[in-house]
């Protein structure tokens, strides 16, 4: 009886894997680990410091991780080489942490998914609670935990280069005036057409125009090396690349594994005995049973969905959705490895809390 136990979790662990590695690695994960490569070896620090640093003035750099993250429909587990690659050029914590929780949790399309299957009342509350939970927490970690220091004299020397790259357009023919100022937005190009590569790998419909799509997007990405990037430039960029890729993905794909096993050992009647009511633990339940039970972001909705036909009350089902996508194993894993364990503690206890809270105040207004 134990070993049939047993055998179920490991295989429900393999399957988990081989599900996650089919839907993600090479339409998300790969994108995601050179947009984050990009971030460390290519983005200039001043860039990333001005709007995103621990001197940026707090109503620019939060709406704007926030922003960010809503316009990306991504998982976790997409996030986390994005979040690791600002983290390392030098973007305040707080604003980080806004842009690492906003992503997978408040989407777009993961709230529109959600008010089409489940209800508009329940995904209003999401993406307001969520992005409220991304700014206080962002704001609470980095009152508390001191920030790396800034090197100063880099930022320094980078600027005055930009300035140099300026000088002499203004004086050029019309026609050249037009190619530098496109090469002096480079990277704007650059970015976008690496971003508009993870969207359109991570859309799920029509096979056909998806690809055509991502043909054509690196296409325009190999031109763009070519003629606007130094192979030396190059050469960082797919080095910081692999890096991010050597140090997050092993640790995903233990994550994944073990959300699989821990999914195989819940009983069957979980959620009818334990998150049926509005209740403090029922709540907490719903938390801890989004920590365990990972889902990529958009599949946690059809999963809620039928959470919720079999018995799960409405304000646990809220503290789920709203915990699940940025407090799974895999994702405090790497978290913990970038930011510090002390961090991710923290990080991870604040979302419990709130969305614990959430669910029981959001049951009690909607009666379930």
């Amino acid at each position: 009886m134990i070993q049939d136990i047993i055998l179920k979790a490991i295989n429900n662990g393999i399957y988990a894997l081989f599900d996650y590695l089919g839907a993600h690695v090479l339409t998300c994960l790969v994108p995601a680990f050179f947009i984050a490569g990009a971030m460390s070896a290519i983005l200039p620090k001043e860039k990333i410091l001005k709007y995103l640093g621990k001197n940026s003035p707090k109503y620019i750099a939060y709406p704007l991780s926030v922003v960010a993250g809503l316009l990306l429909a991504v998982c976790s587990c997409t996030i986390l080489p994005l979040f690791a690659g600002i983290k390392k050029k030098g973007a305040g914590i707080g604003p980080a942490i806004a842009f690492l929780y906003t992503a997978p949790a408040t989407n777009l399309l993961a709230i529109i998914y959600t008010g089409a299957l489940i209800g508009w009342d329940l995904a209003i509350a999401r993406i307001l609670l969520s992005i409220t939970f991304a700014i206080v927490i962002g704001m609470i970690i980095s009152k508390f935990f001191k920030e790396e220091k800034e090197e100063s004299k880099e930022l320094v020397s980078e600027l005055i280069e930009e300035q140099r790259k300026l000088d002499g357009i203004d004086g050029l023919p019309l026609h050249k005036r037009i190619v530098k100022r496109l090469e002096y937005h480079r990277l704007i190009i650059f970015f976008a057409i690496l971003f508009s590569i993870l969207i359109v790998g991570a859309w799920k419909l029509f096979e056909s125009i998806r690809m055509i799509g991502l043909t054509v997007l690196v296409a325009f990405l190999l031109i763009v090396l070519k003629f606007w990037f130094k192979k030396e430039e190059i050469k960082n960029w797919l080095k910081e690349t692999y890096r991010f890729f050597k140090t997050i993905f092993p640790l995903l794909l233990v994550g994944v594994f073990f959300a699989g096993v821990l999914t195989g050992l819940l009983p069957e009647k979980f959620l009818a005995n334990y998150v049926g009511s509005n209740t403090i633990l029922a709540n907490l339940a719903g938390v801890l049973f989004g920590v365990f039970m990972y889902f990529p972001t958009l599949v946690e909705v059809p999963m809620a969905k039928t959470f919720l036909s079999l018995g799960m009350g409405r304000g646990p089902l809220l503290a789920y959705l709203l915990a699940d996508p940025v407090t799974s194993l895999p994702s405090l894993l790497v978290v913990g490895k970038i930011m510090g364990k002390k961090r991710t503690l923290v990080y991870a206890l604040l979302i419990t809390f709130f969305c614990t809270l959430s669910g029981l105040i959001y049951g009690s207004l909607v009666g379930g």
